[in-house]
């Protein structure tokens, strides 16, 4: 179904520092609105990367100096995520003569005026008449796109037993870290649902996870009949959460507990040592909603209906972007 029925822009970069989950998040609302992108990426130097967002970007990095990832034609959009990019997208507000349109995803710290538009979750503090709230962020994993993937034939997984339970992994953070215990604690409770449930492990980690943690779970899945990704060949991890009747998640990342809610299937959480109140709020969120339980603990099957926040993000940006035009109209 059409998000709009007035023209929406032709054309949009991404702009980041190259992390790869805020290059997901923008490039999930570039795709709900069906427009072309360009990843652009900037890498200030220091001492300029140390002042953003606050500093003036990389002179290295302007639009008008030779060789720049800024340099036009420009887009009619930029979403753009990440501390780093936030001065940037100030930059091209400029250097367009304020034509381009500009969303930035998370809290840019600089306030509301950072951007024509800004999405935080409502975890962070930050609020005004362009910041649109929800409560998980926006992904690449629409539902009828999972929809469409759990029911198409996939052997590999379908013929492993019932439950599947999808198991995202992710690891060190600033916020969190594994200890020795969390991994032990970690791997017994995985074992354990397995025995328990009879079912199937399906099995995901990041280039963050430690490698003791990464030994316990090759075991794991060297133990029954499960699946393990070890980071060779596309990541399958649309395709695990599709098929899932259950998801097991970090909580060192927001970002996968989102997309893993977009499912509609329960989640239950495993808490590493450390910890931080905005995740806390995150979570504390989602329990109310009866989305996420703790792990280890029993296997929840009782669905929910999906939380997907990037349509709504998506909505309001095509809304907000018409206004837009009609003031640049002489």
């Amino acid at each position: 179904m059409p998000l709009a029925t007035e023209p929406g822009p032709a054309s949009c970069w991404i702009l980041t520092d190259g992390k790869a989950g805020d290059i997901a998040q923008c490039a999930g609302i570039a795709e709900a609105l069906s427009i072309p992108y360009e990843q652009r990426t900037v890498a200030p130097r220091r001492p300029f990367s140390w002042f953003l967002p606050f500093g003036p970007i990389d002179p290295r990095e302007a639009s008008t100096a030779e060789g720049s990832p800024l340099a036009p034609p420009f887009p009619d959009l930029v979403i753009a995520s990440g501390r780093r990019a936030v001065g940037y997208l100030k930059h091209l507000k400029r250097a367009s003569k304020g034509r381009i349109f500009t969303v930035c995803l998370k809290d840019p710290r600089t306030g509301p005026s950072a951007a024509d538009l800004i999405w935080v979750p409502e975890h962070d503090r930050l609020r005004g008449t362009n910041v649109i709230v929800t409560p998980t962020a926006p992904h690449r994993f629409a539902a009828e796109r999972l929809k469409t993937m759990r029911e198409d034939a996939l052997p590999e997984i379908d013929r492993l037993p019932a439950p599947h339970v999808a198991v995202l992994v992710g690891g060190d953070s600033r916020h969190h870290r594994f200890t020795r215990n969390d991994v032990k604690t970690f791997a017994s409770g995985l074992r354990t649902l397995a025995e328990r449930t009879g079912g199937s492990l399906l099995i995901t980690s990041s280039r963050r996870t430690p490698d003791r943690l990464v030994q316990a779970l090759a075991e794991i899945a060297a133990s029954g009949p499960h699946l393990l990704w070890d980071g060779r060949g596309p990541n399958p991890l649309s395709t695990y959460l599709a098929k899932a009747d259950a998801i097991v998640t970090t909580a060192d990342s927001t970002n996968m507990i989102g997309e893993a809610a977009a499912t509609g299937r329960p989640i239950h959480i495993f808490r590493p040592s450390g910890g931080h109140r905005k995740i806390d709020r995150f979570l504390d969120t989602l329990s109310s909603q009866a989305v996420v339980a703790p792990f280890p603990g029993p296997l929840k099957t009782t669905t929910y209906e999906p939380l997907d926040a990037t349509p709504a993000i998506a909505a309001r940006l095509l809304s907000d972007y018409s206004e837009h035009l009609r003031a640049l109209t002489p």
